[in-house]
């Protein structure tokens, strides 16, 4: 556990450095704040109501979901993946103390990281906004448990990204490939409807079946399992990739 920690806290430290960060906060920031602009605008101004101040947060986070979450999840995954392998800085990773399975999990752990991280970023900026829109305490209990579902999916998707990124050569064929994978799933959504359910792309506003008077709570938990079936494989698959990929 020591190496794994110490591998992860490497990781933790490497990514804290990278642009990549800042950027994704500042854009996760400006999509509250123009978002929050144009809400109270529409509500004060127009007579027209788009959310309460509960939904606002939930509005944000469905936005998000389906943009700048995966959108920069994607670039840290590549840069975590593909890059290192791209520019030999794995070498150093790969030839010290730890095993290449600790490395794998410290990589994942950190991805895991900066997602939560990016959520509670949203989540604490939304909140702070609903009260300048509504000027009422929305309902936190139901924000914190769909963030909290929101993570799943988005980790999900970033397992397909580092599988991608184990089984490409490069940086830009990786990003290509996963925005790809994204684009396509969520089309045979639309397409396909009696397969939705299975793929994991449709289940990015899932928390959606907690904001009702009626919880479907077997549909959560097949939705679960679905996600932590695809969890599980993606992971097996991608550590299989990354412990069989030459440095």
């Amino acid at each position: 556990m020591e190496m794994l920690k110490a591998v992860y806290t490497n990781e933790i430290f490497k990514i804290s450095k990278k642009k990549k960060i800042t950027a994704a906060l500042i854009f996760s920031a400006l999509s509250v704040i123009v978002l929050a602009i144009v809400v109270y605008s529409l509500n004060n101004f127009t007579g027209i109501r788009v959310t309460g101040s509960s939904e606002f947060s939930i509005m944000v986070l469905t936005i998000l979901s389906y943009s700048i979450f995966p959108l920069f999840t994607t670039f840290i995954c590549i840069d975590m993946f593909a890059g290192e392998f791209a520019d030999h800085t794995i070498k150093f990773t790969l030839t010290g103390p730890a095993s290449r399975i600790k490395v794998f999990l410290g990589k994942i752990f950190t991805v895991a990281t900066f997602i939560i991280g990016n959520l509670v970023f949203v989540m604490v900026l939304s909140v702070v906004a609903s009260l300048f829109i509504n000027k009422n305490i929305p309902n936190l209990f139901k924000i914190i448990i769909s963030y909290i579902m929101a993570f799943m999916p988005i980790f999900i998707f970033s397992l397909v990204v580092i599988l991608i990124s184990n089984i490409t050569k490069g940086t830009t064929s990786a990003f290509m490939l996963s925005i790809f994978i994204f684009l396509t799933f969520n089309g045979l959504g639309f397409a396909f409807p009696q397969i939705k359910s299975f793929l994991f792309t449709s289940t990015f506003d899932w928390y959606r079946l907690i904001l009702g008077n009626y919880i479907n709570f077997s549909k959560i938990i097949r939705i679960f399992l679905i996600l932590l079936g695809y969890g599980i494989m993606l992971i097996a698959a991608g550590y299989y990739l990354f412990e069989k990929k030459d440095i």
